[in-house]
């Protein structure tokens, strides 16, 4: 597949994803406004707050964040092969910052620095996958990726499917 072509169903995919992502962490997975509590609370410490329950660390919400945003890393550096390492793993921060401000701004979550955090870091580690892909693989990478992102995205879209049609 020539190159131009290969980017542009990175860039698909992408786009697929990014709604997602959004849908999920902006929408909570729901299809009306009116079904989204106003809740509005913002947490500017790290590892405090949400992150605790019952006094405890509670690791799944971390992992959960840093796992949502590992494609990001791997996408952006897909897309933008000559970009520098910090200018990638900048994207995933500015995709999260912009997703906390308007999860505070629309009163639908809690706005959360451990959040962001977390999302960078799944950025940071999306973008090693990629250059450890790339030291492994070579001038294949962007194919493999592409079609372990074809099949995660599938994958994705059937399971959203199926939440949707029962419930």
């Amino acid at each position: 597949m020539e190159n131009s072509k290969k980017k542009n169903l990175t860039k698909v995919l992408f786009c697929i994803y990014f709604f997602i992502l959004v849908w999920i962490l902006l929408f909570k997975m729901s299809f009306s406004l009116d079904e989204l509590y106003g809740h509005r609370n913002i947490n500017l410490i790290p590892y405090y707050g949400s992150a605790y329950v019952n006094g405890r660390l509670y690791m799944t919400e971390i992992i959960n964040n840093i796992l949502v945003f590992v494609p990001v890393g791997i996408y952006v550096s897909m897309i933008k092969e000559d970009w520098s390492i910090l200018k990638k793993i900048s994207v995933s921060f500015f995709i999260s910052l912009t997703v906390e401000i308007a999860q505070f701004i629309l009163a639908v979550g809690a706005t959360d620095i451990t959040d962001l955090i977390g999302n960078t870091m799944g950025g940071i580690i999306g973008v090693g996958i990629f250059h450890l892909f790339n030291m492994i693989f070579k001038n294949k990478t962007i194919n493999i990726l592409n079609i372990l992102a074809s099949i995660s995205t599938v994958g994705l879209v059937s399971l959203m499917g199926m939440i949707l049609i029962y419930n």
